[in-house]
């Protein structure tokens, strides 16, 4: 019973501010309730705030004893929806399928792939040394395995 009442205040909180998605949701044993959000323009403490009031000033604590965690997802995260590869576009990725790694800038994204480009040094066709030469990837959403955004320090 609390879970479907923590899921209709969780949709409506959520339906208030349509840019805020959903990544994960639990409820452990002991009533711990963990939310976890991404934004298409990243997620403030405020955006955590609001989500947490709507749920927590809307469930009796006489009712049911609960914790309540609402926070975004983590820099280093890997990416689950392909509406997180909207967000990233122009960023630098390391991409995992079933045809091996692939590390570039994600320039476009769609509901269905994404495309990767980085630059690679190869043997020149004809005489000794090295040329350096723009690659592409295009690859489907379906095929990866996991995505993560390459942070530079």
């Amino acid at each position: 019973m609390l879970k479907d009442k923590v899921t209709t205040l969780l949709e409506e909180a959520l339906k208030e501010n349509q840019s805020l998605f959903l990544l994960d949701f639990s409820i452990s044993a002991d009533n711990k309730i963990k939310i976890t959000l991404d934004g298409d323009h990243g997620v403030t403490l405020q955006d955590c705030m609001n989500v947490s009031r709507a749920i927590e000033h809307n469930l009796d604590w006489e009712e049911e004893d609960f914790s309540l965690e609402v926070a975004s997802a983590g820099a280093a995260s890997p990416i689950k929806l392909p509406r997180q590869y909207t967000k990233n576009i122009g960023r630098k990725l390391e991409v995992k399928t079933q045809d091996g790694e692939f590390e570039g800038k994600l320039t476009e994204a769609s509901g269905d792939s994404i495309t990767l480009e980085w630059k690679d040094r190869e043997p020149k066709p004809i005489g000794k040394g090295k040329i350096t030469v723009q690659k592409k990837q295009q690859i489907a959403i379906s095929d990866i395995k996991e995505a993560k955004v390459v942070l530079k320090f």
